[in-house]
């Protein structure tokens, strides 16, 4: 039976060059994400077995029901990308506002855990990978990604540095994945949107792709701890 790959953010940018890489690899495929439309858009590109389950990965219950029917399905979990994510263009201390705050670490770390959490019982089952999508930010400070995305982003290298210590004895595995500027539409929720120019020296959202698929690849007794992947000629982060 194929392996079976649950993707959160799949609709577009990262997860859903994640979705198209992995089906060629042949992977079933599961698409979470908060636009049914957008999941629909990256599930007509895809050529192996897949399933659409919008979600709103900051709804606890929601999570849990979607990893149920993702089981009931297929019955199994294999791997996680978590590649959902948040910013705001009002992120630093003199122009910020709180509620979007808490939001944003609500979905770019909370949401993280919960999903984690949520299908931690079938990775342990198939001695499962997590690939956790975080940023640059969260491999080294960056003042101009945000009090928030930076908080929520750092954090979660604890979050996967937990994971591989408390469930290596299952043969779970966790990578923490910090790319530099990619050219996606999460771009456009910065305070100045970058050029073509500034884009055109950034990763793509198929480099992440290509990385990510690197780690699920792996053999079972491979973790990947970190990775950080970068554009030669970085872009400035405002």
């Amino acid at each position: 039976m194929q392996r079976v790959l649950w993707i959160t953010g799949a609709g577009s940018g990262m997860g859903q060059a994640v979705a198209r890489s992995a089906s060629h690899a042949g992977w079933t495929v599961v698409l979470s994400g908060r636009r049914p439309e957008a999941l629909r858009d990256t599930a007509s590109s895809l050529p192996g077995p897949v399933l659409e389950l919008p979600l709103d990965v900051r709804d606890g219950d929601a999570v849990r029901a979607a990893r149920a029917r993702v089981v009931a399905e297929f019955g199994r979990i294999d791997a996680l990308v978590l590649a959902a994510g948040r910013n705001t263009p009002r992120r630093q201390w003199d122009d910020q506002d709180v509620e979007e705050f808490h939001d944003v670490v609500a979905v770019n770390l909370g949401a993280v855990v919960t999903v984690l959490d949520a299908a931690l019982p079938d990775l342990r089952e198939r001695s499962g990978v997590a690939v956790v999508i975080s940023s640059y930010a969260g491999w080294a400070f960056h003042p101009n990604a945000g009090i928030a995305y930076s908080a929520s982003k750092s954090a979660l290298s604890s979050v996967v540095r937990t994971l591989n210590s408390g469930e290596a004895a299952h043969g779970v595995r966790a990578t923490h994945l910090c790319p530099g500027d990619v050219d996606t539409d999460f771009l456009d929720q910065r305070p100045q949107v970058p050029d073509a120019t500034a884009r055109g020296r950034m990763l793509t959202a198929d480099d992440v792709a290509r990385t990510v698929q690197f780690v699920l690849d792996s053999p079972a007794h491979v973790r990947i701890d970190e990775l950080v992947v970068s554009p030669v000629t970085p872009a400035s982060r405002r």
